[in-house]
């Protein structure tokens, strides 16, 4: 029964600080099933940032509460100098011992206080008056002028030996990178077997030379990190931050370390997954550029197929490794990571139909061999060089030197036009067509055309021109010429020579061209006469009875300018 009373009268003693404290009869009543128990938590008395003991308290007043209580109590006993530090005296009572000083109640004490740490009441109250009486005068010792301009002093002392060791640091990593350069970036060499290359010599370098940085920049932060917490000790304000420091920038290292030993096992499966991995994404990328390159021949495999080929195969490792590897990831079975995982392929789902069409559509284009880089081709309505081949879209060079960038979904339902494809082995045939009155002998009209593409530059004369009667309509015949070309960098200049050769031997023999329409015979031929040929600003050739007709400026076989 006695010690069924013991919490209750603690409790009342406690209540007696309030000024609106209740009687011991009700406290008693009230809380009676607040018994403290062993299981109970308890809370530390901390004075600049030393802890001076702990205290447990009951469900109605807890422990937190009353530890803050008496933290405060004991400080204002410190601040106020005009009361002795060795008044504190500790004063039985029939429940409780009270610590008082001068009359001023700090805190009390009951049995089962005393019984929870396996003393006796007094001398656990003993215990805490001479630590009370040792951090107030710490408490006041800490706070005089000399000290606090000694503490000045040494942290000044310290901050400015932090800017030196950290310019030392600063210097002593160049220098050391400087000299590890001149004295062995020369003898650094690949990694490989016979012709392949594994590890490229620069990326050791490199390597070397972050660890260096590294290293100086652990040694940079380690300086910080102890004169920061040397001074911060210095001040009695910031004591307790110093001494909670270590838990406060290591702690997140330690609870990382400590988490990452429980998963030291999985993470070396993982590790041995992404080597396995790397090593067979890196031999495919060899591999297929090999390939590529003609190194390398497989039976029925074109050598433009590679590229396609070899990002599928990066993608199937990819995806395998990260199958196997899923079970293992860091909490890939908690709530949080299974929400994120279909979060994202929720977006992923509804964001990625154009992005995953396009994706096929490349690899489809890759296979039908439509284009290559360097190609001229002409989708829809734009025609250009063919600069890149990416997953995704298609870049092209315009004539104009504008980029085009076209979707490659676009350019598989579209029609594609490859000048290219066959120019080099056959020869791309370039026409045009003009209308000729029925009054001309075709004869002659197919003659004139003929000489015409035979003074055009650029024009092959291997297989040779030839021209077509293409339709007999109401007012004239409409004749096409015909030439072969073997590049297609040049077609509009090509035109461009074929047209001025085309209207230069027409005026010539005095025949006139009737396209677009025909209404009625003019007075007088529709034709150029022989002087007017280089009305000025035009420039007649030294030879003036035979006419360069067709002549370009330059190279005419040279590509469109870029």
């Amino acid at each position: 029964m006695k010690l069924r009373c013991l919490p209750l009268l603690a409790v009342s003693w406690i209540l007696a600080w309030s000024p609106q404290a209740a009687s011991t009869a009700s406290a008693r009543m009230v809380l009676q099933d607040s018994q403290p128990s062993p299981d109970q938590p308890t809370a530390p008395v901390v004075i600049d940032g030393v802890t001076l003991f702990s205290v447990r308290g009951v469900s109605a007043y807890p422990a937190e509460q009353r530890a803050a209580r008496i933290s405060a109590a004991i400080a204002d006993l410190a601040a106020d100098r005009s009361i002795p530090a060795e008044s504190l005296s500790a004063v039985e009572g029939p429940t409780a011992t009270t610590i008082e000083a001068a009359g001023r109640r700090i805190f009390a004490l009951v049995d089962a206080d005393a019984e929870l740490e396996g003393v006796s009441r007094p001398v656990l109250a003993h215990a805490y008056r001479e630590r009370v009486v040792e951090a107030v005068q710490t408490y006041r010792r800490d706070r005089e002028p000399a000290v606090l301009w000694n503490a000045a002093w040494k942290a000044a002392t310290a901050s400015l030996s932090l800017l030196v060791v950290l310019w030392i640091l600063w210097r002593g990593q160049r220098w050391l990178r400087a000299a590890l350069a001149g004295r062995y970036r020369d003898r650094i060499r690949d990694v490989g077997y016979q012709t392949v290359h594994l590890v490229r010599a620069e990326q050791l370098w490199r390597a070397l030379d972050r660890a260096v940085w590294v290293v100086a920049d652990i040694l940079a932060l380690a300086a910080m990190y102890i004169v920061a917490h040397s001074v911060l000790l210095l001040f009695p304000w910031t004591r307790g931050l110093a001494r909670n420091l270590s838990s406060i920038v290591l702690g997140p290292l330690g609870i990382l370390g400590e988490r990452m030993l429980g998963y030291l096992p999985n993470l070396i499966f993982l590790l041995i997954i992404a080597v396995i991995a790397r090593f067979f994404m890196r031999f495919t990328r060899i591999f297929f550029r090999n390939v590529a390159e003609g190194a390398v021949k497989l039976p029925e495999f074109e050598p433009d197929w590679a590229h396609a080929v070899e990002r599928i195969v990066l993608i199937l490792i990819f995806a395998v490794a990260l199958v196997v590897a899923y079970p293992y990831l860091p909490g890939s079975g908690s709530e949080a990571f299974k929400g994120i995982t279909i979060l994202l392929g929720l977006l992923f789902s509804i964001g990625s139909p154009s992005v995953i069409g396009n994706l096929v559509a490349g690899q489809s284009l890759a296979f039908r061999r439509v284009y290559k880089v360097g190609d001229r081709i002409k989708v829809g309505d734009h025609v250009g060089e063919v600069v890149q081949i990416r997953l995704l879209t298609t870049y092209i060079r315009s004539p104009k030197n504008e980029q085009i960038v076209i979707p490659n979904a676009l350019v598989l339902n579209q029609e594609v036009v490859n000048y290219t494809a066959f120019a080099d082995k056959q020869g791309l045939i370039l026409h045009t067509r003009v209308g000729i009155g029925y009054g001309t002998p075709w004869r002659q009209v197919e003659a004139m055309l003929l000489e015409a593409a035979g003074r055009t530059p650029g024009v092959l004369q291997q297989p040779g021109p030839f021209v077509l009667q293409v339709a007999l309509q109401e007012f004239a015949v409409v004749y096409e010429i015909n030439v072969f070309v073997d590049s297609t960098g040049a077609l509009p200049r090509v035109y461009t020579a074929l047209h001025r050769c085309v209207l230069d031997v027409f005026n010539e023999y005095g025949v006139q061209i009737m396209t677009p329409a025909y209404e009625g015979d003019p007075e007088q031929p529709k034709v150029v006469p022989r002087g007017d040929w280089f009305t000025t600003p035009a420039q007649p050739p030294e030879d003036a009875n035979r006419p360069e007709v067709g002549k370009m400026d330059g190279n005419p076989t040279s590509p469109t300018p870029a």
